[in-house]
């Protein structure tokens, strides 16, 4: 079981600073949030179940309450004139700010071992706002290539405003710091990445960008910091979709970026308000509801996922699986290295490649769902050209995103769509 850090301060070395190039237009970030702390060495479920929260401030509420505004009233004319001076830092409009969504900050950055942490109204409006912060016209980005797929198409949207993205094909060390240019801003990383679940080692990675001056951006969604805690490998910035596992109840769209560097903050900050894909407090207030359980869920998402992939590995009709977790796997030792658990997100290759087999047994399935996203409490399937639509993953390629029903009625369901006679 996993662990928190109290949040590690600077190494000596001076923090990595992202370009400059936007206006200033706020000469304060957020109000400062008061945290209780009675448990300083806490572990990570009473982290999240008990931090930053007090009932006592609540009027006695053990739930915290949603603060669903979208303004905020000053007593007098002077308060309202310095609000946006550094000694104010006041809550004005929800965009900016919102206590509500502070709690939930507060958490994810503990849980994180990061500084901070600002939450957003989806995964890519963090992924965006954090890309943006760290590279202008000019500049050049290295991305590992089996990225989440709205994240490459961002990426190489932004060569339309002079941004260029070298995709790296390996899972090497060595390949990631030959991309790297005099003009590398920033290092895009996921391990596992997307779809193919390669896992690529991040610390030498992540210290090569740091000796060059580049930022490192991890997408943390597959194994929460329950399982991976990027910032501890030398990452500068983590991101979330946090409509995946950290919410897990397939209810709320909304994302993460946590960091410790208080200027890719302000930066960061800057760029969410610019773009306002702010999280609603009302989602904010669901999030902290999914985060209470979010260690039991991802000890079931493990379990689980690891009996139905075993399971895979030994079926006549799969011609391989693709799971960190299995020793089959080809950075399994990698991942063991870097991850203290698995979630329960993984794909596997049918023998038949045939678009009529692959629709067979999507047809077949039951109990997993066909559709897009993953780490809810319900097990979801998606395969076939929606899925496989790249150079990078062959056709017969299945993702499951295995929930929290029953793992015999999961393997049953699996083996019944395996198993039973194609009709004609």
């Amino acid at each position: 079981m996993p662990q928190p850090c109290e949040p590690q301060p600077d190494d000596g070395k001076p923090p990595n600073a992202p370009p400059s190039g936007l206006p200033n237009l706020w000469p304060r970030v957020k109000p400062e949030f008061e945290i209780d702390e009675p448990l300083p060495d806490a572990g990570f479920e009473t982290i999240c179940a008990r931090y930053a929260e007090n009932p006592q401030r609540q009027l006695g509420a053990a739930a915290p309450p949603v603060y669903q505004t979208s303004t905020f009233i000053y007593p007098d004319a002077e308060a309202f004139e310095h609000r946006r001076t550094e000694a104010a830092a006041t809550y004005d409009y929800s965009r900016c700010a919102n206590p509500t969504n502070q709690i939930l900050e507060a958490k994810l950055a503990r849980l994180e071992n990061a500084a901070w942490a600002d939450c957003f109204g989806s995964g890519m409006g963090a992924i965006s706002a954090a890309i943006n912060a760290c590279v202008k016209s000019g500049e050049h980005v290295v991305a590992v290539a089996h990225c989440y797929g709205p994240t490459r198409w961002y990426l190489e949207h932004l060569k339309r405003f002079g941004v260029e993205t070298t995709f790296v094909n390996s899972v090497e060390p060595r390949d990631f710091v030959a991309a790297m240019r005099p003009e590398t801003r920033l290092v895009y990383l996921e391990s596992p990445t997307s779809g193919r679940f390669d896992v690529p080692e991040v610390p030498p990675v992540a210290a090569a960008a740091r000796e060059r001056g580049i930022v490192t951006i991890f997408d943390n969604s597959w194994a929460t910091p329950y399982f991976q805690r990027p910032l501890d490998f030398g990452v500068d910035l983590v991101v979330h979709s946090a409509s995946k596992y950290l919410n897990g109840h397939s209810d709320v769209v909304a994302g993460v970026a946590a960091g410790r560097d208080e200027r890719l903050r302000r930066r960061l900050w800057k760029e969410a308000e610019l773009c306002g894909a702010m999280l609603d407090p009302f989602a904010a207030w669901l999030m902290l509801r999914g985060l209470r359980t979010l260690a039991l869920r991802m000890e079931q998402h493990q379990r689980s996922g690891l009996a139905v992939a075993r399971m895979l590995e030994q079926h006549p009709k799969v011609r391989q699986v693709l799971h960190p977790g299995l020793e089959s796997h080809a950075q399994h030792a990698v991942g063991r290295r870097q991850l203290r658990g698995y979630s329960g997100l993984f794909s596997f290759e049918l023998k038949d490649g045939s678009r009529e087999a692959m629709h067979a047994f999507l047809n077949r399935l039951k109990l997993f769902g066909l559709g897009v996203s993953w780490g809810g409490y319900e097990s979801l399937v998606l395969g076939g050209t929606t899925f496989s639509d790249r150079p990078d993953r062959p056709e017969n390629l299945i993702r499951l995103s295995v929930g929290l029903e029953s793992i015999d009625d999961l393997i049953a369901d699996l083996k019944r769509a395996l198993e039973a006679p194609r009709t004609s």
